[in-house]
């Protein structure tokens, strides 16, 4: 069984997973807020860090290059 095989999801299973994960990573969160506020900088920088990251593939691909 190979967990790591390429696979196709629908536009609303996609949003049904981001969904998921959202609202367990908010159960977590509000369930151990205290374990977690020391580390609440580090979260931050590396959720706007992928975010650039993404958005700089996004913008790359809509307009024609294919260098990333």
């Amino acid at each position: 069984m190979n967990l790591f095989k390429p696979f196709t999801l629908k536009w609303w299973q996609g949003s049904l997973f981001k969904i998921s994960m959202i609202t367990g990573g908010v159960a977590i969160g509000a369930y151990w807020y205290q374990f977690f506020m020391p580390l609440i900088v580090p979260f931050v920088v590396i959720a706007v860090l992928t975010g650039i990251y993404v958005s700089c593939v996004w913008w790359k691909q809509i307009n024609g290059k294919k260098d990333y």
